[in-house]
Formats: C-alpha cells, sequence, structure tokens
C-alpha cells in the first residue's frame, strides 16, 4: 500500500509538475514549432541563395570576360591614337595653308607653307585607298594649281627689271631672292614641271640677253683700246743694228699669273689716251669670262639642280657662295665679290673694283663637284644656252677688222684677234701661260664646259707660238745662207751691230721663256729654242767666215759669245733655272774655244817670227 501510495503520490506531484510546467512545454513546443518554421524557411532561403550566387558568379564570369575584351580593346586603340593622330593631321588641310596660298601674295611666308602643302600632297598620294584622302584629294589639287600658278607669276615677274633694263644687278637678285626662294622652285620641279620648265626657260632667256649684251660692250671696249696699241710681229732678224731691239719686260710678263696687275675696266676706253699691251687685254677678257662663267654655273648648280622632296627644318642660303654683292663682268674677284654697273650701248660703264687676289676656290657646296655626268648634262645644257653668245664673242677668230668698226654685221669674235697680226713669241706665249693659269682655276672651281672652252682656245694658241718659232728659225737660217755667195746669187751683208742685235733678242726670247716655264723639260718650248740656238750658231759663224785673219775672226766670235753670256747671267733667278744653265755652259764653252783659238794662234805666230 505504502508502495503504491508513494507511486500515486509521486504520479499527482508529476503531474501537477508538468501541469505547472504545461505552459512552458507549450511555450517551447511553440518555440520548437517557429524555429522549425524558421529552419524550413532558412532552409528554403538558403536555396534560392544558391541558386542566386551561382547566378550571380556566372554574371561575375562573364563581367570578367568583358572586363578583358574591353581591357584588350582599349590597348588596341591606345596602339592606333598616334598613328591615326598622325595620319588625320596630315591628311586635314589646315585653313592657315588654305588661307595662305589662296588669298596671300607670293613671300617668305609661302616657304613654310608650300613646304607643307607639298609634303600633305605626298601624303595624301600614299594614301589614296584611305576615304579621307581620296575625299580631300580635290581640295589638295586645287590647292596645288593655285600654288603653281602663282609661283609662276612670282618667277617671272622677278625677270622682269632685268628684261627691260640691263643696268639692273641680276647677281643681286640671285643671291638675294633666286637662292632664297629655292625650295618654292623645287616644289615646282616635282609638282608641276611644265610650269618649272618655262620658268627655267624665261629665266635662260633672261640671262642670256644679260650676259650677251654686257660682253659685247665690254669686248667691245677692249677692242677699242686694243685698236691703239698695234703690234706688229718682228722677226729675230729685224732692226737695223742700233741696238734698239727689245729688253726683258717683267710687267708684261706679269699678265701670264692670275695674281697679276688689275685688269681693265670697260670705262676706261672712254680715254682715248689709254694703251694697254695685247696681254693685258686678253686677261682682262678671260678673267671676266671665268668669274662670270663660273659664278652663273654655281648658281644653276645651286637653283635648277632636280632633288627629291625631303622637308628641311629651313631653308639656309651660302653666303659665302652666293653674297648679294654678286654683279657681272667683275674680274678677278669671287661670285660673292662682285659689284656692277653697265653702261650706254656706246660707251659701256662697268664699274667693278677690283680685289687682287680674289681668286681662291669656293665652298665646295656650291660646286657640282659631286654629281655624276647624269646630273650634270642638264645643268651643262643650261649654261651653255645662256653663255654662249658670250663664249662666241671670247672665241678666237678675227675680230679687229675695218669693217667692225663701220658698223657692218659682226659675225667675228675676239680672242683671235690676237693672231691678227700675229703678235711676237714672247706676248704670245703670255698670253698661253695665262691661258692655262684660268683653266687651272676654272678646274678648281668645277666649270667643265668653259673649261672645254678655254682649253680649245689653248688649242689654236700653241699652232700660232709653233708657227712664229719656225719663222724665226727659218729666217736665221736663210740669213745664215745668204752669207754664202753662188754663181747666181749674191752673199747678204750682215754687221757686227745687226748680229749683236740678234743676240740681244735671243737673249731677251730666251730669259723670257725661262720665267713663264715653270717645267724643268718642256719640249714645245725648249726644243723650239734649241732650234734657235743651232742656227744663232751658224749665223755667227757664218758672219765671222770671211775674216781672213783667224785671230780677228776668234777675237768676234768671242765678243758675240760674250754679249749672249752677259745677256744670260743678267739676274741671279734668271741663271739658276737649270735650262739658262745649260744655255750658259754652251755659250761659255764657245767663248772659251774662241779664246782658246786666240791664244794658240797668237803663240804660232811668236814661234813663226823666232
Amino acid at each position: 500500500m505504502t508502495q503504491d501510495t508513494r507511486s500515486a503520490s509521486e504520479v499527482g506531484q508529476r503531474n501537477l509538475f508538468y501541469h505547472g510546467q504545461a505552459k512552458d512545454f507549450v511555450d517551447l513546443h511553440e518555440q520548437v514549432e517557429t524555429s522549425v518554421n524558421l529552419l524550413d524557411s532558412l532552409e528554403s532561403f538558403l536555396s534560392t541563395f544558391q541558386k542566386d550566387l551561382s547566378s550571380v558568379s556566372g554574371q561575375i564570369s562573364e563581367l570578367q570576360e568583358r572586363s578583358k575584351d574591353i581591357d584588350n580593346r582599349l590597348k588596341s586603340r591606345r596602339r592606333i591614337e598616334k598613328p591615326l593622330s598622325s595620319l588625320l593631321s596630315d591628311l586635314a588641310i589646315p585653313p592657315s595653308l588654305a588661307v595662305t596660298i589662296l588669298d596671300t601674295d607670293v613671300g617668305e611666308p609661302w616657304i613654310a607653307t608650300i613646304t607643307d602643302l607639298e609634303r600633305r600632297l605626298d601624303i595624301l598620294k600614299v594614301r589614296s585607298r584611305v576615304k579621307a584622302a581620296r575625299d580631300l584629294g580635290d581640295v589638295a589639287e586645287g590647292l596645288r594649281i593655285v600654288a603653281a600658278t602663282k609661283l609662276r607669276t612670282f618667277f617671272l615677274a622677278l625677270l622682269q627689271p632685268i628684261r627691260t633694263s640691263v643696268t639692273t644687278n641680276m647677281q643681286v637678285m640671285q643671291t638675294s631672292i633666286f637662292v632664297k626662294y629655292r625650295a618654292l622652285y623645287g616644289f615646282l620641279q616635282r609638282q608641276a614641271p611644265n610650269v618649272a620648265s618655262e620658268v627655267q626657260k624665261a629665266y635662260t632667256s633672261t640671262a642670256r640677253t644679260y650676259y650677251e649684251t654686257g660682253f659685247r660692250r665690254y669686248v667691245r671696249s677692249l677692242g677699242w683700246i686694243k685698236a691703239r696699241t698695234p703690234e706688229k710681229p718682228e722677226s729675230i732678224i729685224s732692226g737695223n743694228g742700233d741696238n734698239s731691239g727689245p729688253s726683258l719686260d717683267q710687267d708684261r710678263l706679269a699678265y701670264a699669273k692670275m695674281d697679276g696687275p688689275s685688269v681693265i675696266l670697260a670705262y676706261m676706253a672712254d680715254d682715248k689716251t689709254h694703251e694697254e699691251p695685247i696681254e693685258a687685254i686678253l686677261r682682262s677678257l678671260f678673267l671676266v669670262l671665268m668669274d662670270n662663267a663660273t659664278a652663273e654655273y654655281a648658281f644653276i648648280a645651286a637653283f635648277f639642280r632636280s632633288e627629291s622632296f625631303a622637308p628641311p627644318p629651313a631653308m639656309e642660303t651660302n653666303s659665302a657662295i652666293f653674297s648679294p654683292t654678286a654683279t657681272l663682268l667683275s674680274p678677278d674677284v669671287g661670285f660673292d665679290d662682285r659689284r656692277s654697273t653697265a653702261g650706254s650701248e656706246i660707251g659701256t660703264h662697268v664699274s667693278r673694283p677690283f680685289s687682287g687676289n680674289g681668286h681662291g676656290p669656293r665652298d665646295v657646296t656650291a660646286r657640282p663637284g659631286f654629281m655624276d655626268k647624269t646630273e650634270r648634262a642638264p645643268l651643262d645644257a643650261i649654261w651653255k644656252q645662256i653663255l654662249d653668245p658670250v663664249l662666241e664673242y671670247c672665241k678666237v677668230r678675227h675680230f679687229m677688222s675695218p669693217s667692225y668698226f663701220r658698223g657692218a654685221k659682226n659675225t667675228q669674235t675676239f680672242v683671235t684677234t690676237v693672231l691678227e697680226p700675229m703678235p711676237p713669241a714672247v706676248p704670245l706665249l703670255t698670253m698661253i701661260r695665262l691661258t692655262e693659269a684660268v683653266i687651272t682655276e676654272v678646274q678648281k672651281r668645277d666649270c667643265p664646259p668653259l673649261e672645254n672652252f678655254l682649253f680649245t682656245m689653248r688649242l689654236q694658241l700653241w699652232p700660232a707660238f709653233q708657227k712664229i718659232m719656225s719663222e724665226h728659225c727659218d729666217s736665221l737660217k736663210k740669213l745664215a745662207e745668204g752669207r754664202i755667195t753662188s754663181y747666181f746669187s749674191r752673199a747678204t751683208s750682215t754687221t757686227d751691230a745687226s748680229v749683236a742685235n740678234i743676240c740681244n733678242r735671243y737673249v731677251v726670247m730666251f730669259n723670257s721663256f725661262v720665267i713663264l716655264t715653270d717645267q724643268e723639260e718642256e719640249t714645245m718650248i725648249f726644243s723650239n729654242l734649241l732650234r734657235l740656238r743651232q742656227e744663232l750658231t751658224k749665223l755667227i759663224a757664218c758672219h765671222t767666215e770671211n775674216i781672213n785673219d783667224d785671230v780677228a775672226k776668234a777675237t768676234k766670235q768671242s765678243a758675240m759669245y760674250e754679249v749672249l753670256l752677259q745677256g744670260l747671267n743678267k739676274g741671279t733667278h734668271l741663271s739658276a733655272h737649270p735650262k739658262s744653265q745649260k744655255e750658259i755652259a754652251y755659250w761659255a764653252e764657245k767663248e772659251e774655244e774662241a779664246r782658246r783659238r786666240i791664244v794658240s794662234i797668237a803663240q804660232s805666230r811668236r814661234i813663226g817670227k823666232r
């Protein structure tokens, strides 16, 4: 019982306990249900979140791929940004460029503008596959045509002052204007060759007239001076034996050198008392020709030379070559030292300051020394077209004929006037040496057409020299042979004075030739002197042949040889020449032989008297 009671009591207590805790259990149950619901909701949310997370992950991957693609595209665009920007800049024609070409006259701003235009024209041609380039092609072509038209008018206008007045200093225009605008003419050469050809022909015609007129006046002035000092040829046997023969004239020999006396100025012809030897006249003409012809060739090479387009940062002019003071007909000075003022048609006043040694070689950049024959040929052709009339005036032809001064049509020219009448041998050799010196200087200045012309002149002078030397030898030979009598001829008389005069002429000729000859062995010169010496030796022997007294004959011969030795020994600078030493030794041996004969004959006579 007790046990059952206890059990019942415990059950009752438990029930009471559970009954008392029922609310808590209900609350707990509710909480559990709530938690389960929450867990179910959370499970559903997590399931949805997982699905959303997978979706987001795919979107992130897609965004990453798009980001990489955008980054690659950005890098590609950055790589073509500069070339594209440059292309657009090159293809686009700035408004300032178009305004300059369309609305302004040609001037210094055009130099940079035309260079820029040509660069853009070349780019448009290269980029012809680009639509923008094709669209701009018509605009650029229009600008090219306008620029070529204006440049044609500009260059032709520059030549107008020279066409209307020969007093215009063309060299100043060449150096200060033409060379300055060389880039503009280069544009015409490459982009408008027909216009460039027209400008070239216009310049050639104008320069041709300019030089022809100037040289015609200058040559005429020299002709007037030459007419006042006619120099007839004299044979070595000429003279009346009064010892009035020629003497060694160092002043005239100086005309054989480039750095010799001053040249003849055109206005000097107005002074009717002014006289000059033929060597001085020829020297003036050659130096004037050399300076102007080489200067013109240098300008032609600098201005008309064809060059590929390479836009320089700036067009610089070689002031050492193309100075604004260059001018026509200014002898013995460089292309950068000359001034000129031409005068009237009747008396040309070509006033030109003379600088004594102005023949130094010019800057190689002004000369076409590095061009091949193909490049040089068109330049030579332009030069010849311009200076052909001048060369005709300067050719070796008969010029000073009376008809020239009577106003007859003159088709003759100047240099051979020196050969009519034939000048003496010494002046002729002086002119030959002058020609050779001028050729050497022209070679330094690199002007092949003028060099060829001067070679031709020299070739025409040498035969004349050979002819006159042969005449001297023949005259001595005939005089010596004339001393020999025959049944059909009478002996030609010679006197001591006439033979002494011939000896003096021979000495003057020999010493002059030595001064004019730098080479120790020159066949043309010394072979003729050797022939002359042989004939002179024969003449002295024939002259004393008729003297019966052997002592008197030897004495006479010794006296003749002494005259020759005294003349040859004048001046230490002459006697130091190897040929002079040989010549002195030859006549000294002759004189010594004569003296030995005198002593030998005298001794024989004294022995005979004993």
